[in-house]
């Protein structure tokens, strides 16, 4: 008796290392199984969704390329719209309206937006004319920079001095 509970024992003790990656394994497949529940087209048309919205965690990331927990989430949230029939613009439209517009990756183009899609229009042409005007100005008169005779004649001479 005493020998079948150490070999028990041992047993546990062996395989206890190896339970986080059991759970892991699990939870990747529970979250794999929650992924697949739409047919093949709805599941093609939220990948296109997925890419059009940001991880708010990972920021510079869509939801369809992050595997953050939000994203994970995000993702669930957008399949669960799409199975009660919502349009994609629906869909973003509640996404929107829960985390702002910072969720979509390419901002909507209205007047609270248009300094950000109008600066960088109105730095090149700032910069376009600044350049212009430049590069076009007339070089001043030349009058008032020539020397007088008797200016020239010590400069021959400083000249001449200095070669010798």
């Amino acid at each position: 008796m005493l020998k079948r509970i150490a070999t028990c024992c041992l047993f546990v003790l062996l395989l206890l290392p190896t339970a986080p990656a059991f759970v892991a394994a699990t939870a990747t497949a529970t979250a794999a199984a929650a992924e697949t529940r739409l047919s093949p087209q709805m599941e093609a048309r939220a990948k296109v969704l997925f890419l059009q919205l940001r991880c708010v965690v990972c920021q510079n990331q869509s939801i369809g390329d992050s595997d953050a927990d939000v994203a994970r989430d995000l993702r669930e949230i957008v399949r669960e719209q799409m199975l009660a029939g919502k349009s994609d613009d629906d869909i973003r439209n509640f996404l929107v309206a829960r985390y702002g517009e910072f969720i979509l990756l390419k901002p909507v183009f209205a007047w609270h937006t248009a300094v950000l899609w109008l600066t960088p229009v109105l730095l090149l042409l700032v910069g376009g004319v600044l350049a212009w005007r430049v590069t076009s100005r007339s070089p001043k008169s030349t009058s008032s920079a020539m020397l007088s005779r008797e200016d020239e004649d010590e400069l021959q001479e400083i000249l001449r001095q200095h070669r010798n």
